[in-house]
């Protein structure tokens, strides 16, 4: 794909984002909320079990952060992943690695090293935006009017230790990396076969429309398979990050009246009575909690929701990445190039 600048990538790819965040982002706060251990609490009816009016309050709740992070997260992924991908193939071509290596191998590869890229940009846009996901902003009081937006209030819980925000890369990268190293070769495949069907019957036009909804087809395909696979991940994911602010919470309450800056801190600052108090659980220990309490099946809780989701969003997001990029490349003059896939 050498017939796209940077430029080219970064448009694409943030033009997907912005429109995949728009339109999907309800879906992933009713997972979250799904997910979260709060759920039975706070979301259903303690009499009837069925859902109450506040799981579908405010699901645009911390859409502001994600829009910020996902633009530049969104073009340092596909640069990474286009360039990546490219070099591993004229290795590949060279027999540089002293034997041709499979392409949906090449693909895996290029894919992670580009989602370890992405997830340091986009982990604390996550934190936010799934604690923001869990704030309640119903009252009866006339006050509430006067409450910050949930974002705001998730942020404000951060102040006195912005590092937190990164609390969860390890969970973010560990769910994404099997998901994305599954999900791109075979989206890649199955693209590249619908093409060539359509090619064999004399149906291919190579058009931006043909291309977009064969690239959607594909990656929700695709992705929707790799979503069902990794719910576990998913969910041991979601239980860290909510407890980030937890953890913030316990700590700000234990150092109130104690002076506690004056005694030992840790190295992001924080009093090591609060840590004590705010012990962190480890993915493993998260994951064995979850099946105590709800069973094996807790870990595949909101599984289906996702799958849905991830289907409608991969679909959105590849599908409009493709098309711009394509159109970007012809614009140029560089569409035959950009039409090869490599």
């Amino acid at each position: 794909m050498s017939g796209n600048s940077n430029t080219d990538i970064l448009i694409a790819g943030a033009v997907a984002a912005f429109t995949v965040d728009l339109l999907v982002y309800p879906l992933d706060t009713l997972k979250t909320r799904i997910q979260s251990p709060d759920y039975s609490r706070i979301y259903l009816n303690a009499t009837t079990q069925k859902p109450n009016p506040a799981l579908f309050r405010g699901l645009y709740q911390g859409v502001g952060s994600v829009i910020i992070a996902t633009l530049p997260s969104s073009g340092a992924f596909f640069t990474t992943y286009e360039r990546t991908k490219s070099l591993l193939h004229t290795l590949n071509d060279k027999r540089v690695f002293f034997f041709s290596l499979p392409t949906p191998l090449l693909h895996a590869f290029a894919s992670s090293t580009a989602e370890l890229v992405s997830c340091a940009i986009l982990t604390p846009a996550e934190v936010i935006k799934q604690n923001a996901q869990m704030v309640d902003t119903t009252s009866s009081s006339s006050s509430s009017r006067l409450k910050p937006n949930a974002t705001l209030q998730t942020l404000a819980k951060f102040k006195s230790n912005p590092l937190a925000l990164w609390r969860g890369y390890t969970a973010l990268a560990g769910r994404n990396l099997p998901f994305t190293a599954l999900q791109f070769p075979v989206f890649e495949r199955t693209r590249e076969g619908i093409l060539d069907w359509r090619e064999r019957r004399g149906r291919k036009t190579g058009s931006l429309w043909e291309r977009g909804v064969v690239t959607a087809l594909s990656a929700g395909s695709a992705g929707a398979l790799a979503a069902v696979v990794t719910t576990p991940v998913d969910v041991v994911k979601t239980r860290i990050m909510l407890s980030a602010i937890e953890s913030e919470d316990a700590s700000a309450g234990g150092e109130k009246g104690k002076q506690a800056q004056k005694g030992l801190v840790d190295a992001l600052g924080k009093a090591v009575q609060a840590k004590k108090k705010a012990k962190r659980k480890s993915a493993w220990g998260i994951g064995q909690e979850i099946v105590k309490e709800k069973g094996f099946v807790g870990l595949w809780r909101g599984g289906a929701l996702r799958a849905v989701w991830t289907f409608a969003g991969s679909g959105l997001y590849l599908g409009v990445y493709e098309s711009g990029r394509l159109y970007l490349a012809r614009r140029r003059g560089d569409g035959e190039d950009v039409d090869a896939f490599t």
